[in-house]
């Protein structure tokens, strides 16, 4: 991960009471979903939470379409769909936890988020 890069994948929710003891009963503790898509407003904030994904996740494929479907809904979905050249349905099925999104189909929502596909060597860091 680059320096002080923010590690956006490490939690889904985020518990901000930081009291010694644990609260009265289980309702009384209110845990704000987290919502990466609602922090990403720059080309270079989603190309950063992009890249955590591929360097720290490499492995995982339908974490990655996850990410790039963050990123879609940072965006917008209608508006990355319609630039993509895809229908809303279809870019929501290939960006799902079940989806397998063919590669050209992340090459075009790529383009459309304006951002490119590139490799480097592993191991290393630029």
């Amino acid at each position: 991960m680059r320096p002080g890069l923010l590690n956006l994948t490490a939690y889904s929710e985020i518990n901000c009471n930081d009291t010694a003891t644990p609260p009265a009963s289980p309702n009384s503790a209110k845990l704000t979903p987290y919502d990466v898509a609602e922090h990403l407003r720059t080309t270079e904030e989603m190309a950063d939470y992009l890249d955590v994904w591929l360097e720290e996740y490499p492995d995982n494929v339908s974490g990655i379409a996850r990410a790039i479907g963050d990123l879609a809904r940072a965006r917008g979905m209608t508006q990355v769909a319609k630039d993509a050249g895809l229908s809303r349905e279809s870019l929501y099925r290939a960006l799902s936890i079940d989806g397998n999104p063919s590669l050209a189909t992340i090459l075009k929502v790529l383009q459309a988020l304006g951002l490119r596909l590139s490799v480097k060597v592993a191991g290393s860091d630029g």
